[in-house]
């Protein structure tokens, strides 16, 4: 168990849109809601959580950008090409624009089959094929 990520806490703009995108997501992946107060949730697997948090008002005015330093992305292992071809198909249904869709499934390379999206704060995510 040492060295495997404990948790990730991230904080976002606007929380009900989070919820709604991070629940149906991370369900897919396997994740259950873990804990739940007024101003975060966070969902849990296998021992490791990530935790959405409400940014407080007065942080608001600075917009987070994946290309500034910190957090780029999250990538979650997603077992098959069968489960990225439905992940993708889903996220089309909920309208959201999947990155890079002139090289998809393959933008990370010819042999690298992999969807990528963003959240609703634009934080792109990634669900890949082992």
């Amino acid at each position: 168990m040492k060295g495997l990520l404990h948790h990730i806490e991230i904080y976002v703009r606007d929380l009900k849109k989070t919820t709604e995108f991070w629940g149906w997501l991370l369900s897919e992946l396997g994740y259950e809601e873990f804990q739940s107060w007024e101003k975060g949730i966070s969902y849990i697997l296998s021992g490791s959580y990530i935790v959405f948090v409400q940014v407080e008002e007065k942080y608001l005015d600075i917009p987070y950008h994946r290309c500034r330093a910190g957090l780029n992305h999250l990538a979650f292992r997603g077992e098959s090409r069968d489960f990225v071809d439905y992940i993708t198909k889903e996220l089309k249904n909920r309208d959201i624009k999947i990155l890079y869709e002139d090289k998809h499934p393959f933008a990370g390379g010819p042999d690298y089959y992999a969807v990528y999206f963003e959240d609703p704060d634009r934080m792109k995510v990634e669900i890949v094929a082992d």
